[in-house]
């Protein structure tokens, strides 16, 4: 046995305890290779049992080595980030060469200058700051981890004795928008001294023209506020306000940036009433998530009537006024200050970032049942022709109505709420830049059509960009039947000409989560190339194909972990890019920056630098990519690998053993950590049992595989794959840079997945293990405690499935490391991790065998009581402990009854409060510390 020497309870400090540990894990793993049979991290596990048992661990140096350990993984994520980015001191000098490439680039064009401006007025990419539940650390911490990454240091957060890795206890849709806000505004500022390098090279080469031009290449938008997919808690006013806490950053930063000088003197006074306006507005918003009455609303729908022209409802009188300044500007320093202020109202309008608004394909057929009066669902293959038929029919009809804040009131139906809510924004808020409205799980060209017809019945068809996002398995296969069902619409074919632009959105999580990530990064390349070929059909190359990828920050979740460039080379590969330039087809793409991880980027002006650099590297065609990549020459073997990911990953996710994995005490690992509405529960209380994994958000799906050492979302299913052609798949992995990126993405979650360290959770949940244990256990009482938690989890019936998961993960696993050799291995500071949490967990399995038996307690029975535990619904088991053990004071001591006192209970359950509850929330506590310390080694949550 792997026992870690200790002179006494006291000696050894965290750090040494930290040495010790990850000493104690290498050597079990190198004992491992001679004993097959035995589990190296269940080795040290049950080493820390003991040393618990014994004293020489307690709890309180099991938190401090939870926080060295938590330090170091911070001081290393803080130095991935930095090199992810590519920060360093004096970096943004790639600005500059950017500029000076560009204006080389139309040195030989026939006016330079206005290729030059060209080149520079259309949006290229747009960063989009979403409120995805992934704010995994504190708000304090993400700072000062920002801080670390730029090269400075925050002491006194990272030192503090009372650290914490969990996020905050309470986070509302307003802490979401407050930290977007934070990223933008330094966001903005990068894209401002993007836009000044860009200025001063035309300065340099055009003198007496450069003031003419807006650059726009590099864009932000949020739907931090505005997304209610999957929530109801969100009210339409919330939106309102968040539209004009936009409005109010815009202001503020341009009166913040613009010198007082007598040709910024219109300029500010026209920005400084239009500030005071949106404030008095904002002062008669309802607060957030609240239920105002009906003459709340009224009051507030009057404010944003009466200050409407006041607070500037869109952005001609204000470009018209900068337009002034420039030409009154006499200094180069005033000119280039309002130069870059009209570029950023110009790129978003009035707002500090433009709005993306979002909502579920149900919603929209919801809201259409009035008008299409067809049973059915309409993706239905025998109703899809009905359903398009009609609503194209409805389309030729409909006539616009008109929208006030009392009908937006009254309003039931979300969709036809939301279309609502995004009509007085452009009217009374900002109408400068179309809004976006994505539609989650489109699955037939009908919802699009729906979407259509809702805005030309509120007037806003030239006001709103309608995209549907493609995530599931199914969507992807079908997008392109999906696409060209609209584009046979002459409706949606008028309106795409008349916005110059088709939107479409792709999602990473869901599509990871069911066909495998690395195979759903092919799916949506394929999809992509499917769309152009539509658009050439139809005679549409002309109009703008803007493409949103929406993926984690994590690599289960579609972000490559190498760098931003591969990230970005990733998401837009060589070929397809050159594809739709050979088509004549421009692209704008889109990506996502989700919660805290994403935010990270733009933490700091450092930071927000080397990000916004990297994006006008990657879109301006500065990366470096061969001409030829030779998976495209086998598209056989691409088409074959990526099929055979996703039959893998159809298969497991049907596995009743996966569900059992991520659902048994999975979600109990994780914090809350968003705003959304709390998960579903059981009837009878506690969390529900996960029977298949869409019963979870693909968020937390991923971030529970984080958290049991195996990311098979990431990485199942490429063992099969690679054994059908072994050394075509090592081909690839060297000579194609596509498929090469994409295995090093999975690559990077095997060095986060260890097989040891999965069968050790397995074999917890394995009644036989705890039999085994029982049968040589020589400690005092153990053989019962042991004993009672091995009939408890009999009492699941998960370990049969759990085995043969096993069996399906070491296989692949198998087949991979004879097609590809050896995968990189689990670092031993995390192995640590996942054993000291494991030891922790047997701790309070252990502990829970001694609670008293109890009469029912409003249906909770002692063996209900135990499951729970096993569930690891540690919380909501401490209520229930209390509820049926108080810890009351006696209310009659110190009273005269006019007999002698007699024998009182109260105190009877003190010793069971303090011996066993007290140390099963503290250990739980731990648990979900060592959850948040296991994310910064990952690098994401989720």
């Amino acid at each position: 046995m792997a026992e870690l020497s200790m002179v006494g309870p006291a000696v050894l400090s965290a750090a040494d305890l930290a040495v010790e540990l990850t000493a104690s894990i290498a050597q079990a793993r190198r004992d491992a290779r001679e004993d097959p049979f035995g589990n190296p991290v269940l080795r040290v596990t049950l080493s820390l049992t003991r040393r618990m048992d014994r004293g020489e661990i307690t709890l309180d140096s099991a938190a401090a080595l939870i926080r060295h350990l938590g330090r170091e993984a911070i001081a290393e994520r803080a130095q991935r980030v930095a090199r992810y980015v590519g920060y360093e001191p004096g970096g943004e000098a790639a600005f500059a060469d950017v500029a000076e490439r560009l204006a080389g680039d139309v040195e030989t064009a026939a006016e330079p200058f206005e290729a030059y401006g060209a080149s520079l007025a259309r949006p290229r990419f747009a960063a989009v700051f979403t409120a995805h539940p992934t704010f995994g650390m504190s708000r304090k911490v993400a700072h000062a981890l920002a801080d670390l990454a730029s090269g400075g240091k925050r002491d006194e957060v990272f030192s503090a004795e009372d650290l914490s890795f969990r996020p905050d206890a309470t986070i509302t849709l307003q802490d979401e928008f407050e930290q977007a806000r934070f990223s933008v505004r330094h966001a903005r500022d990068a894209i401002d001294r993007f836009n000044a390098a860009l200025l001063a090279e035309a300065r340099a080469r055009w003198p007496e023209r450069w003031r003419e031009l807006a650059p726009r290449p590099i864009i932000l938008a949020s739907w931090v506020g505005c997304d209610t997919d999957g929530r109801t808690d969100i009210g339409w006013w919330d939106t309102l306000r968040y539209r004009l806490e936009s409005k109010r950053g815009q202001f503020f930063r341009m009166l913040e940036k613009l010198p007082e000088t007598s040709a910024t003197t219109e300029v500010r006074a026209l920005v400084g009433a239009a500030l005071a306006a949106v404030e008095r507005q904002l002062a008669l918003a309802p607060p957030i998530s609240s239920q105002p009455k009906l003459e709340a609303l009224r009051a507030f729908a009057l404010a944003l009537i009466g200050e409407r022209e006041a607070a500037l409802p869109e952005a001609s009188r204000l470009l018209a006024a900068l337009d002034r300044a420039i030409e009154a500007a006499e200094d180069e320093e005033t000119v280039m200050a309002l130069a870059l202020a009209r570029a950023g109202v110009v790129a978003h309008g009035v707002s500090i970032a433009l709005p993306h608004f979002r909502l579920n394909a149900s919603q929209l057929h919801n809201a259409m049942r009035g008008t299409i009066h067809l049973d059915e669902e309409p993706s239905l293959p025998a109703q899809r022709r009905a359903f398009l038929s009609a609503i194209n029919a409805e389309l030729a009809k409909v006539e616009p109505t008109a929208v006030d804040f009392g009908a937006l009131a009254v309003e039931r139906a979300s969709a036809t709420r939301m279309m609502m809510t995004i009509t007085q924004i452009v009217k009374h808020v900002d109408g400068t830049r179309p809004v976006r409205f994505l539609v989650a799980e489109t699955e037939t060209g009908y919802t699009l059509l729906s979407a259509l017809w809702l805005a030309k019945r509120f007037g806003i068809a030239e006001r709103i960009e309608i995209s549907p996002l493609f995530e599931t398995s199914d969507a992807l296969e079908q997008g392109p039947r999906i696409i060209d069902e609209a584009l046979r619409s002459p409706h949606w074919r008028a309106y795409l000409k008349r916005h110059g632009r088709l939107c479409i959105q792709f999602g990473y999580s869901d599509s990871g989560r069911y066909i495998g990530q690395v195979a759903a990064t092919f799916w949506v390349e394929r999809l992509r190339s499917r769309i152009g070929e539509l658009l050439a059909r139809y005679g549409l190359t002309d109009i703008e194909l803007v493409i949103f990828d929406t993926h984690g920050e994590s690599p289960g979740r579609g972000a490559h972990p190498d760098s931003l460039a591969d990230r970005f080379a990733y998401l837009d590969p060589a070929w397809s890019r050159r594809a739709f330039a050979k088509a004549g087809i421009a692209t704008v793409e889109e990506t996502s920056f989700q919660g805290s991880d994403g935010y990270m980027l733009f933490g700091t002006t450092q930071l927000a630098g080397a990000t916004v650099a990297r994006i006008a590297e990657s879109v301006f065609g500065l990366r470096e990519e061969s001409a030829e990549d030779p998976v495209y020459a086998e598209p056989d073997f691409a088409t074959e690998f990526f099929q055979t990911v996703r039959d893998e990953m159809n298969q497991l996710v049907d596995d009743p053993g996966y569900a059992a994995l991520i659902g048994t005490f999975g979600p109990s690992l994780l914090d809350k950590t968003g705003s959304r509405p709390a998960a579903r529960q059981s009837d009878a209380g506690g969390p529900a049992r996960i029977r298949h994994p869409r019963e979870l958000r693909a968020i937390p799906n991923n971030a529970i595989l984080q958290q049991l050492g195996w990311m098979a979302n990431s990485i199942h299913g490429i063992g099969q794959a690679a054994s059908r052609s072994p050394d075509l798949f090592g081909a690839m992995r060297e000579k194609s840079e596509r498929f090469g990126r994409a295995y090093r993405l999975a690559n990077y979650a095997m060095a986060h997945s260890d097989l040891d360290v999965l069968r050790a959770y397995l074999d917890t949940l394995d009644p036989g293990s705890w039999f085994d244990r029982a049968r040589r256990t020589e400690r005092e009482g153990r053989r019962d405690e042991l004993l009672a938690v091995a009939e408890a989890l009999a009492g699941l019936d998960l370990a049969p499935a759990l085995r043969r998961l096993f069996w399906r993960f070491a296989a692949d696993r198998l087949k991979l490391k004879e097609a590809g050799g050896e995968a990189p291995h689990m670092k031993g500071r995390l192995v640590a991790l996942h054993a000291l949490r494991l030891a922790l967990l047997h701790k309070i399995w252990l502990s829970a065998t001694h609670i008293p038996d109890f009469r029912p307690h409003l249906g909770v029975t002692r063996e209900g009581l135990i499951e729970r535990i096993l569930r690891l619904d540690i919380p909501g088991t401490i209520t229930l402990l209390g509820e049926i053990f108080p810890l009351n004071p006696d209310p009659t001591t110190g009273l005269d009854f006019g007999e002698p006192p007699g024998p009182r209970e109260g105190g009877a359950y003190e010793t069971l409060h303090r011996d066993l509850v007290a140390p099963m929330r503290r250990s739980f506590e731990l648990l979900r510390e060592i959850s948040g310390v296991i994310q910064h080694e990952i690098g994401a949550f989720g």
